[in-house]
């Protein structure tokens, strides 16, 4: 299971992350809660410039070395940088607080904080968050993580809709560091800490992107 110099780095990071919000979130809760993770603080930005890397790297690769690639592997690569775009707008509110713009009166309405964006939208008494970006991203999280990688290994279909489609496959040591992140940020004791769950999902996903098992795919022709 080789890891190379950038991969290192990549983990590396990772660490310094949950060392600081470790420390933080056994030592000072207040701390941790209010200004760590507040709205638009340190660990929320990392989250969105991480996202916001995968999906520059997505779009590099579409206009640079999509020439001679299939119509679906352009598909594939133009899909999820739009995702990430999209997921780096709504961890900051599509920059709402950082430019001062104000709630339109559907949000106001709607939003359970009252924010430009549809992850805090409250449906039938239920928050969006809750339903689609917690419960059904939990089950897509498993499916990519752990039953993908072993499907693409053993089933040929399952390997050609993947490289079809130009979705990266995860390594084992990629699979490892999320679960490690689960564990870790499950203990941190602050009500906050699953904003370190998603900035560790940012680090993580931008080197699955960056060094997918299927690499191949994203060389030029």
């Amino acid at each position: 299971m080789s890891i190379n110099k950038t991969e290192k780095l990549g983990y590396a990071f990772l660490a310094v992350v949950f060392i600081f919000s470790l420390y933080l979130g056994f030592t000072n809760v207040d701390y941790f809660n209010n200004v760590f993770t507040a709205e638009d603080k340190t660990v929320e930005t990392g989250t969105a410039i991480m996202l916001l890397c995968v999906s520059l790297l997505c779009f590099y690769r579409l206009f640079s070395i999509s020439k001679g690639k299939s119509t679906t592997w352009k598909i594939g690569v133009l899909l999820f940088a739009i995702l990430f775009f999209f997921g780096a707008g709504e961890e900051i509110s599509w920059g709402q607080r950082i430019f001062g713009i104000e709630s339109g009166e559907y949000f106001l309405q709607n939003n359970a904080q009252k924010e430009t964006n549809l992850h805090n939208l409250v449906v039938g008494g239920k928050k969006v968050n809750k339903i689609i970006f917690s419960q059904l991203l939990m089950v897509a999280m498993v499916i990519y993580l752990i039953a993908l990688p072993i499907m693409y290994r053993k089933m040929e279909w399952v390997k050609n809709l993947a490289d079809n489609f130009a979705v990266p496959v995860v390594k084992w040591h990629q699979t490892i560091a999320f679960i490690i992140s689960t564990i870790l940020v499950a203990i941190i004791p602050a009500d906050r800490k699953w904003e370190v769950y998603e900035l560790a999902f940012g680090i993580i996903f931008f080197l699955i992107f960056l060094y997918p098992l299927n690499g191949y795919l994203f060389n030029k022709k």
